[in-house]
């Protein structure tokens, strides 16, 4: 639809008359003379050919015409108004982009999300899960949330929560074991860290059976496999809380095994941004709270 030359000046002033009901008060909001009101409106009736207000005694009324455009311009403007305040916050929105491991992702950080958010509603939070296999650089990301022993070339990295593992199986297996020996006749499910259960075999005191069958890159598999009476997953208890109330998965054993922590990582190369800052300070105060059942 063509809109050749609207005259948004007057339509505000008529907007503002039709809301305040008069012409003074009308100059009062827009900071205007009275007559400036006045010489809006007269060029408005004159564009659109039809007369908007009577004057009377009482002050000005609207005609039908008036009545007509006026909700119209209400809408129009409130509509506006809106865009236009959520334009003006987004000048100061910044966004963060962040890779995280799978299993913290799920495990730990999205119950807290609505608490970041709260805190700083300032930062949009873009987040992209991985399998604990990230390119910081070439996925275009700021910092990244991954699992190790650190030590990764040209990064900077801020230890966040420790990761002990300990055996967890549906609550059937759990009740034929009595004994670290009595996982040698179970099957054991393996991840792609091979030096995982011989560890824990070798922290329970205990000889470590052959570990055979599929290996699996993600804790949420093994988790999901261990759930359903597939085998004994060795996995991070506190990422899997949730399982373990409600009663999916059961640890029969309290021996755990250190297999690394949590990171949250830059590139050395990488200027520090705000955004970057108060995540960094967010989720380190929130992994500090949550340190009594080490990860």
């Amino acid at each position: 639809m063509d809109r050749p030359d609207l005259p948004l000046n007057a339509l505000r002033v008529f907007e503002v008359i039709m809301r305040q009901g008069s012409f003074t008060k009308a100059a009062a909001e827009l900071r205007v003379t009275q007559a400036a009101v006045s010489h809006q409106i007269a060029r408005l009736e004159d564009s659109l050919g039809v007369t908007l207000f009577l004057r009377s005694p009482q002050g000005v009324i609207p005609t039908d015409e008036g009545r007509l455009l006026f909700p119209v311009l209400e809408h129009g403007f409130d509509a506006i108004a809106r865009v236009l305040d959520r334009l003006d916050r987004r000048r100061d929105i910044e966004i963060l982009s962040i890779g995280v491991n799978t299993t913290f992702a799920l495990g730990w950080l999205m119950p807290r999300l609505d608490a970041f958010h709260a805190a700083h509603p300032e930062i949009d939070l873009r987040i992209s899960t991985h399998n604990n296999r990230v390119e910081i650089l070439r996925e275009g990301l700021d910092m990244a949330i991954r699992f190790g022993i650190g030590g990764w070339t040209n990064h900077e990295m801020i230890p966040l929560l420790e990761a002990p593992l300990a055996p967890l199986c549906a609550a059937a297996m759990a009740a034929r074991l009595r004994d670290p020996a009595d996982l040698q006749h179970m099957p054991l499910l393996r991840s792609y860290r091979s030096a995982e259960w011989p560890g824990w075999f070798g922290a329970a005191q205990t000889p470590c059976p052959p570990i055979k069958g599929a290996i699996f890159d993600s804790s949420l598999a093994l988790a999901e496999l261990a759930a359903a009476g597939a085998g004994v997953a060795l996995l991070p208890v506190v990422m899997f809380d949730r399982h373990i109330s409600q009663g999916q998965l059961v640890q029969p054993f309290a021996t755990t095994v250190f297999a690394g922590r949590y990171y949250l990582a830059w590139r050395s190369d990488r200027v520090s941004t705000k955004a970057m800052n108060n995540f960094s300070r967010w989720i380190v105060a929130q992994c500090r709270q949550n340190q009594a059942p080490t990860v």
